[in-house]
């Protein structure tokens, strides 16, 4: 009987152990390769065990150049079995931050189109997958103009989107937000998809950005990773705009999964109108959450130290 009992005891804490090993599912859904955010928002993805990563899906713009970027810095890290998807192209611009990995063929994209490759996930996992859109959500269009409801099997919507109470200047007036207004109609389907979605605006996001301090400590890093990181910015810094200082609005997004007391949140029904503004309307019942406060200086502290303590690469 005590041999019994051990063997069950055995049995239930390899249980336990396991069940608190188990991965959160996601999918990054992004615009990798124009702001700089996005590949600090892929690159906290790959560096969290606390993901498992069913697929880096390109959206908006020039989606096969945003591709190679992707399958560029998951070759780099060693991390070839994460699929990355070719979403909708919109137009043919070539990004500063594509010249990192022209001509790089040793990865590719596979052959899923970005609507069939979300909506198999979500029916796959139904109420196990979490949602990342930190771009324009062209895909989420397309994916719900071909199945309405899939969204609501999400486990969970965050997306870097809109604009509350402060804009891009933070003051007292909200933006059109970019990811808005660069497809109002899309923008719309997400707002009403009856998805359980936070919104992590520029009333946040604003407040967090990469100082020249914690820039130097990733240079000085010399990971795979790292490397990527400061390669893709350099080329982000030189556009005549004179961008330095990143504003990390898209990694934010991932990091408050990992880290859920960076923000404060309050539940409010969000709705998008023509000129690309996200509107609260009080009078309903609240459909979203909507993030409100950040420790930006505790995010920014935690992003780096994970980056600085990772170790991918090739083996």
């Amino acid at each position: 009987m005590k041999q019994i009992f051990s063997v069950i005891f055995f049995a239930l804490m390899i249980t336990i152990q396991s069940i608190g090993s188990e991965k959160q599912k996601i999918i990054l859904d992004c615009d990798l390769g124009g702001d700089i955010d996005d590949a600090y928002a892929v690159a906290l993805v790959l560096a969290s065990p606390e993901f498992e990563v069913l697929g880096l899906v390109m959206d908006d713009g020039n989606t096969p150049g945003r591709a190679e970027v992707a399958c560029k810095m998951l070759y780099e890290c060693g991390l070839e079995n994460i699929p990355v998807i070719v979403g909708e192209k919109t137009d043919d611009d070539i990004e500063l931050q594509f010249s990192w990995s022209r001509d790089f063929d040793k990865l590719k994209p596979v052959s899923n189109n970005a609507t069939d490759f979300i909506i198999s996930n979500l029916r796959k996992y139904p109420n196990e997958v979490i949602l990342f859109t930190v771009g324009p959500v062209t895909n989420i269009k397309s994916v719900l103009a071909k199945d309405p409801d899939v969204l609501k099997l999400a486990k969970h919507v965050y997306s870097m989107f809109g604009s509350f109470y402060r804009g891009y200047d933070l003051g007292p007036v909200p933006s059109n937000e970019w990811n808005v207004r660069a497809n109002v109609a899309a923008s719309k389907m997400l707002a009403s998809s009856g998805a359980k979605i936070t919104y992590i605006g520029l009333d946040v996001t604003m407040l967090v950005r990469l100082d020249e301090e914690y820039r130097d400590k990733l240079a000085m890093r010399n990971s795979p990773l790292t490397d990527a990181l400061v390669s893709l910015q350099s080329l982000w810094g030189s556009r005549s705009h004179g961008y330095q200082t990143p504003v990390l609005h898209d990694a934010l997004a991932v990091a408050v999964v990992i880290w859920p007391d960076l923000i404060t949140t309050r539940k409010a029904f969000v709705k998008v109108i023509d000129d690309g503004y996200t509107v609260i309307d009080e009078s309903k019942e609240p459909n979203s959450e909507v993030a409100l406060t950040v420790k930006a200086d505790e995010f920014t502290r935690r992003l780096v130290e994970r980056l600085m303590h990772q170790n991918l690469g090739r083996k």
